[in-house]
């Protein structure tokens, strides 16, 4: 089948969060026929460029279009349209602006509206709030395929005046209220940006959207747009895979533009108000019209029933990884290796490693503070910080500070008088000579920390796991869920648990070596490549089962009826079996030949049997 993979942000650029469940999703699942339709996020991934496309994927097949560059297309509107804008951008305002349920969507907490059940306190207004916002956001839709123009009509005076009428209405959200002008031009500036997807030229009938069989967002938010859109203009079902909720990174992201470093225009809590509230509504109108909803965890799934999403849809696909690359490792930890002590116990002193993005939400402060309690009961033990390259002035500035504490905590000691001072704490970045590859990081540790505050899905627990490495870790996201009972928990912001736990296991080897092998085990049970893949496979064949036929005109007869077996049960056959059928013409069956005659080989088997 032919299937447009929808993105934001990710593949096929080479930077973002989506493109390596992306890439091994097109390259597993080689019989359907991928479109790639990306949006980007910034001139520096444009820049950055594409990952090597698979040979079954040309260049053709992919279409970007950037939602951080200007996109006036110069067109104007005339009194007609003016009047249907006005109108359809009112009821997307007014759906935004209005107060809903207790959940922001009109259902009772826990998302029992969206599951099918009623409506809590407020049901009748995040109701009617709802079908608002989706009539104006259709209409726009169609006005911009129409007409064009929405780049300059968003941010016109015109709109201007809506939001204003919108937040100043009687029961309008208290925490938009108070916006004025500024607030209004800034919120226009980042709304035009999240509906860019409606003024692009995707949506073709013959050489677009319309021509696919199911849309696959790789996210929430702009990336299951055009999704939207085809299946509103031509029917297409559509499949939302988020591994991090869309709208709970938004939240996440508008908290830190509070910041001192956050402009202005942005910061101010009326514009966070209405981008927190558009992004509710957006994503209640994508779990609503998406056929399924695979989230990559237990956690984000509780994200999405709380967001309004029915759970009916919910089917829970982790994201898949490669296992091979840590076989080597996970042999040395097997009964009969080393059992994780590479690099420690009796080779050496016994090692931490905690391997991730160096950022203030994984509480690099709390996981320096249990080392030094650890040091006190295990003065040989040593810790290693290897990170993600650093691209960012906020990120470099932690990386410094954590330095500094690390520095002042574990000043340079020395063997003896006539030996060099060394600092148990070491700060490495992945791709150095000193840590080559993840894989011999982990390889390298007796344990493997993870001290998060915040955490969505945690892969360098998986892929010490992979590496059958014994793991502590905080109570976060979906810790839990991924070790099961293969690793120790302690909650956040808790350095004496986290200490305590790292000295329980580096004390008792056979246990950090039972852990690992129950952890490789799990990993290889839940996390594969395969198994990703084998899910992905079935749900495309579920949910293209249960779309409507969109019939092609030789499918129906003169009256319009349709043509019974107009469509044999071969042409859902992934890959394309009809090109055997045309290098050899004398293989037809005979109840396929419209003259009634048996031909070629049926027809002299035919005739041995009489």
């Amino acid at each position: 089948m032919r299937i447009g993979l929808l993105t934001d942000g990710g593949y096929p650029y080479a930077t973002g969060e989506s493109r390596l469940w992306c890439d091994r999703l097109v390259r597993g699942l080689v019989p359907h026929e991928f479109h790639i339709y990306a949006l980007s996020r910034s001139a520096r991934q444009e820049r950055s460029g594409w990952v090597l496309l698979p040979p079954h994927i040309p260049a053709e097949r992919v279409r970007t279009a950037p939602l951080w560059a200007p996109a006036d297309d110069g067109r104007g509107y005339g009194r007609r349209d003016r009047r249907r804008f006005a109108l359809h951008f009112g009821r997307l305002a007014e759906a935004i602006c209005a107060e809903g349920g207790p959940d922001g969507f009109g259902g009772e907490p826990g998302g029992r509206s969206g599951a099918g059940g009623q409506a809590g306190p407020g049901g009748q207004a995040g109701t009617r709030g709802a079908a608002s916002f989706a009539e104006g956001l259709y209409g726009l839709a169609d006005l911009g395929r129409e007409r064009g123009g929405l780049y300059a009509a968003l941010r016109s005076e015109t709109a201007v005046r809506l939001l204003e009428a919108a937040c100043r209405a009687p029961g309008a959200r208290r925490g938009v209220q108070s916006a004025t002008v500024p607030d209004f031009l800034a919120f226009a500036d980042q709304l035009e940006r999240a509906l860019r997807p409606l003024s692009l030229d995707w949506y073709g009938e013959d050489d677009g959207l319309g021509a696919v069989d199911l849309c696959h967002a790789a996210s929430g938010g702009s990336a299951a747009l055009p999704g939207l859109l085809a299946k509103r203009f031509f029917g297409v079902p559509l499949l939302v895979t988020e591994y991090g909720v869309r709208l709970r990174a938004h939240y996440l992201a508008t908290a830190d533009t509070a910041g001192a470093g956050a402009p202005d225009a942005v910061s101010g809590a009326p514009v966070r108000t209405l981008l927190a509230a558009f992004h509710r509504r957006l994503a209640a109108e994508i779990y609503r019209q998406a056929g399924v909803i695979t989230p990559g965890n237990l956690h984000a799934r509780r994200w999405q029933e709380r967001c309004g999403a029915d759970r009916a849809k919910l089917r829970t696909v982790y994201p898949g990884m490669a296992a091979e690359r840590f076989a080597a490792f996970a042999d040395d930890a097997a009964p009969g290796g080393r059992a994780g002590e590479s690099g420690a116990g009796e080779d050496g002193p016994a090692t931490l490693v905690w391997v991730g993005r160096i950022e203030p939400a994984k509480d690099l402060n709390s996981l320096l503070h249990a080392f030094a309690e650890i040091r006190r009961a295990e003065p040989d033990t040593r810790l290693r910080i290897v990170g993600a390259p650093v691209r960012d002035t906020e990120g470099a500035a932690y990386l410094a500070h954590c330095r500094g504490l690390a520095a002042q905590l574990f000043p340079d000691e020395a063997a003896d008088a006539h030996a060099v001072g060394d600092n148990p704490v070491s700060f490495e970045e992945i791709g150095d000579p000193d840590a080559p590859d993840l894989p011999e990081v982990y390889g390298s540790g007796s344990l493997v920390v993870l001290s998060s505050v915040v955490e969505s899905f945690p892969i360098s627990l998986i892929e010490a796991m992979f590496c059958a490495r014994a793991t502590v870790s905080t109570d976060v996201g979906a810790v839990v869920e991924v070790i099961g009972g293969t690793g120790l928990v302690v909650p956040p912001r808790n350095p004496r648990a986290l200490a305590d736990a790292c000295v329980t296991l580096l004390r008792d080897p056979g246990r950090r070596a039972r852990l690992g092998a129950a952890a490789r085990a799990r990993a290889l049970e839940l996390f594969t490549v395969e198994q990703n893949l084998a899910a992905f496979r079935a749900l495309y064949l579920e949910l293209i089962s249960h779309a409507p036929v969109r019939r092609a005109a030789e499918s129906v007869d003169a009256d319009g009826s349709p043509l019974p077996f107009a469509h044999p049960a071969e042409t859902h056959v992934p890959g394309h079996w009809t090109a055997a059928s045309r290098r050899s013409p004398h293989t037809t069956p005979s109840w396929a030949d419209p003259s009634g005659r048996r031909v070629g080989a049926y027809a002299g088997a035919g005739d041995h049997d009489a």
